[in-house]
């Protein structure tokens, strides 16, 4: 049985904000933008690379969360130094990078306070 995380929503108080900021900062592809009813709205993007997406809605009850209550979301890199300078250069505030024992991490955050983390892994041993 295989179980595939695909879609995480993203706790957002203005879906326009959230939508032009990780399409036009962060980079993601913006898959789709529907608004089946007056009260409904979904936005799904994805990372360039992955295969997991995130969604922002607005009227589902199910995925009701306090807007930039989402903490830790982890962006796996191969070039932490290349992906950080490179949302720096797009307008995004991210942290210096930190080596936790040869994996590093530098974060950064949505404009709600929804928390990300790059994450690079140490090269595969041969």
């Amino acid at each position: 049985m295989d179980l595939k995380l695909e879609l995480i929503p993203v706790p957002v108080a203005d879906i326009d904000r959230a939508k032009a900021f990780y399409t036009e900062q962060v980079g993601f592809r913006l898959d789709h933008d529907v608004q089946p009813s007056a009260t409904v709205r979904v936005v799904q993007l994805t990372p360039p690379g992955s295969a997991c997406s995130i969604v922002l809605g607005a009227g589902l009850a199910g995925l009701a969360m306090p807007a930039g209550s989402l903490r830790g979301l982890h962006l796996v890199v191969v070039d932490i130094e290349l992906a950080r300078t490179t949302l720096i250069g797009r307008g995004v505030g991210v942290s210096d990078v930190v080596n936790r024992g040869g994996i590093y991490y530098a974060g950064f955050q949505d404009p709600d306070g929804n928390t990300w983390t790059l994450q690079q892994l140490p090269a595969p041993k041969t």
